[in-house]
Formats: structure tokens, sequence, C-alpha cells
């Protein structure tokens, strides 16, 4: 019995232990200071929703041996794209949120296989370079969003007519489409239950495709690139497949996030985007050549959970209003926690 807690413990690792440690913690605060703990919950069941295909577009480029995709905000804009020409197209409902998805995939392939080209040059200073990819990016759009042709009176600018506004109402169009799909609430805790199908469809997904041929040699690939290439893996077109996943899932990832949030933020937005979603993975226990599936929904329910609680409980404990200054610690800390770890466990 001692032996199989030990490995329990040691396979979830001390980082995870102390999280969910903490957790439990904050719970019990919430819990002795009055807080109704369902809605909490139902909350952080919604942020999981939210993030999570935006955590998974971590998982390609990972198991490419590429890193951590700190250029997600490049797939990010892309499906900014379709979601804008969906709304300027005055789709509604579930029709305008699926027609927001596939508009912004051919942008995202088109942007995700410059962005492999580029990567290809800078081997071994991917995540370098995908940082100032993704923060060029954004600065690059801002200037896109003001020119564009998009003439919806929702859309645009009163004064003057033109250039996007920087946020972009979804109520009359897809907002809480998966939300609310198949939705029910239980002791005061509402269950987001069609966005987390979105969420597991996606993962169900990836978990089957590193699975195939082509999944296989993305592995192979990432793992060991020489013995790869000496059993006949064209490791560049793996690597070019794992950037283009990651850039569409990216794309995807935003518009079931914007939804969920009712608005789509434009301009400076998405620029800071990819750092909760490399803190959730590495949390979830990935390394930076090893993850899977598991690695992404532990990580993503740890990360939004702990940053879903910690704020009302901050608030109920110390007095004043202090939650953008808790948000802002509990965020940040967990980041450079989990960016500055060494390594991890990887798994399957």
């Amino acid at each position: 019995m001692w032996k199989n807690l030990k490995d329990f413990v040691l396979g979830l690792g001390i980082p995870r232990l102390t999280i969910i440690g903490f957790l439990g913690f904050l719970f019990a605060v919430a819990f002795a200071t009055g807080l109704a703990i369902p809605p909490l919950i139902g909350d952080s069941l919604r942020r999981v929703g939210m993030a999570g295909i935006m955590v998974l577009a971590m998982l390609p480029t990972v198991r490419a041996g590429i890193g951590l995709n700190f250029g997600l905000p490049l797939g990010i804009v892309s499906g900014l794209i379709g979601a804008l020409i969906s709304m300027q197209l005055d789709f509604t409902g579930f029709f305008g949120f699926f027609m927001a998805v596939l508009l912004g995939i051919p942008f995202s392939v088109i942007s995700g296989i410059g962005y492999a080209w580029l990567l290809s040059k800078v081997r071994g200073q991917e995540m370098m370079v995908g940082t100032y990819v993704g923060f060029s990016s954004v600065a690059f759009m801002s200037i896109w969003w003001l020119v564009l042709p998009f003439t919806h009176p929702e859309m645009i600018w009163a004064i003057g007519g033109s250039g996007l506004r920087s946020q972009l109402s979804l109520r009359n169009h897809y907002g809480q489409v998966l939300n609310n799909f198949l939705s029910f609430e239980i002791g005061g805790m509402a269950v987001p239950t069609g966005l987390l199908l979105f969420f597991a469809l996606f993962c169900v997904i990836l978990y089957y495709f590193f699975r195939t041929k082509a999944g296989l040699a993305i592995d192979a690939t990432g793992q060991n690139e020489s013995y790869a290439i000496a059993s006949g893996v064209n490791t560049k077109r793996m690597r070019t497949i794992a950037v283009v996943m990651s850039n569409v899932l990216g794309g995807i990832g935003i518009v079931a996030y914007a939804q969920s949030y009712g608005f789509l933020q434009l301009y400076t937005g998405p620029m800071f985007m990819a750092f909760p979603a490399v803190a959730a993975i590495l949390i979830g226990g990935a390394s930076l050549r090893k993850a899977s599936v598991t690695n992404v929904v532990v990580g993503t329910l740890l990360f939004q959970t702990l940053l879903t609680i910690s704020l009302p409980v901050t608030a109920q404990v110390i007095t004043g209003d202090i939650t953008e200054i808790a948000r802002l610690i509990i965020a940040n800390g967990m980041i450079v926690y989990a960016l500055t770890r060494g390594s991890g466990k990887g798994g399957r």
C-alpha cells in the first residue's frame, strides 16, 4: 500500500502536489469565509473550457522537438480574422461559430507554413524567435485592424466610420453558444457542457492523431531526429505539420475563448496569451520535449482553478480591492515558476 502511495506521489510530482495542496487550502478558506463554493467551481470549469484548446496548441510543437510555441499569437490573430469575417457576414448561432472556425483555418495554415519555414532557419532558437514572431504579428495586425475593409456597424468605430473597434461584442452573433449548449446547473454550479465537450473533442482528436503514422513520425522527429531520418521520415515536413497544427489550434482556440468571454479583443489583446498556455502545460507535467494530452488537461485544470479561486478568496480575506494586483501576482508568479522549471515528466 505504501509503495503504491509513494509511486502515486512520485508520479504526480512535488510541484503538482504543492499546487493541489494550495488549492485545498484556498477552498477551505473560501468555505470558512462564507464564499459559495459551487459557483467558483462552475467558473473554473468555464475557464478550463475557454483556455483548453490554446494549451492543447502547445502539444504538436513539443512532440516535434521544436519546444513550446511562444508564437501562439500568430495563430490567434489568424483565427480572429475568421471570426471577424463571420461577424461581417452576419452569421449567428452555431452556424456563425463554426463558420468563424472554418474561415480562420486557411489563414492559420498559410501563416503556419511561413512560421514553420522561419523556424527551420533558426534551429535551436525556436522559442526565442517564436516570442518575437508572436509579438510582431500582434503589432503588425494592429495596423491592419485599422485598414481592413470591414463595414459592419457593430464592428467599426462610430466616429470616422472605419477601423475596427478594440473590443467587439458577440452577443448578436455567436456569443455563449457553446456554453449554453446542453448546459445545466447543479447545486449552484453551472456546467458549460458544450464548451467542455468541444475541448474534449480536440483532446481525443490529438490523442488518436499521435497514434497514426504521421503522429508517430512527429514523435520520432522530436525524440531522435537522426533515427527518424534513418527510418525514412521527412523530418522537415513533420516539423512543418506540427507548427501548422499548433497554429490552427491557436486559431480555433481563440474563437472558443471569445464566444465564452462574449467579446473579440483586437489590437494588443492577444499579445501575452501564449504565456498562460505555456505555464499550464508545464505545470501539468510536460517538459520541453515530452508532453501528452493528460499534461494539457491536468495543467489547464490546475492553472485555471487556482487563478479562479484565489481572486475572490483574496478579496474576502484582505480589506480593500486588490483583486487585480492579486491576479497579476498569482498568474505571473505561476508563469515564472513554470518557465524556470528545468524539466518535467512528459508522457504519451
